[in-house]
C-alpha cells in the first residue's frame, strides 16, 4: 500500500482531469466570500497534490479528506473534520451543503444533517441521487443553487 501512495503521489495524482468548469464555479464562490472546504475520500496529502496541481487549493479553507494514516475514513468523519475545521477557524456551519456525486456522500452528509446537491457530471450514477436537495448537470449548474440571490 506505501508503494501505491508513493507511486500515486508522484504519478497518478496528476492524471485526474478537472471537470469543465469547476475552476469557475470555485472561484465564483470564493469571491462571494462562501467558506469552503473539500470533504473527500482521498487522503489529503494526494488530494492538496491535486488541487495544488491545478491551482485550485487557494479556493478553499481548508482541504478535508481521509486522513493519510486511515484512521479518518469514512466519509461521516471526513464531513464532521470538515465542518470542525470551519467551526474552529470562526465560520458558521449552521447552514452547510455538499456537493457529492456517490452515495457514500449522500450518508455520510446525512448522518451530520447536511444536504447535498448531487453532481450528475461525477462517477455516481442517477440511484445515488435519492435524497438529495438538487440536482447540477455541470458544474456551473451549481451557482444558481449555492448563490441563488447572484442568479
Amino acid at each position: 500500500l506505501a508503494v501505491y501512495r508513493e507511486h500515486y503521489l508522484s504519478h497518478g495524482a496528476l492524471d485526474s482531469a478537472m471537470f469543465p468548469g469547476i475552476d469557475v464555479v470555485l472561484r465564483t464562490l470564493h469571491e462571494a466570500g462562501l467558506p469552503m472546504s473539500t470533504a473527500t475520500s482521498k487522503p489529503e496529502t494526494p488530494a492538496t497534490v491535486i488541487l495544488d496541481h491545478y491551482g485550485l487549493t487557494g479556493y478553499f479553507d481548508f482541504v478535508t479528506g481521509a486522513s493519510d494514516d486511515e484512521v479518518r475514513s469514512a466519509k461521516a468523519d471526513v464531513v464532521a473534520e470538515a465542518l470542525r475545521r470551519l467551526e474552529a477557524a470562526g465560520h458558521d456551519v449552521s447552514r452547510p451543503v455538499l456537493v457529492g456525486d456517490r452515495l457514500h456522500d449522500v450518508e455520510g452528509a446525512r448522518v451530520h444533517g447536511v444536504p447535498v446537491v448531487f453532481a450528475e457530471w461525477g462517477y455516481g450514477s442517477p440511484a445515488e441521487a435519492k435524497g438529495t436537495v438538487a440536482s447540477a448537470a455541470s458544474p456551473l449548474d451549481l451557482l444558481p443553487i449555492l448563490l441563488p440571490d447572484a442568479a
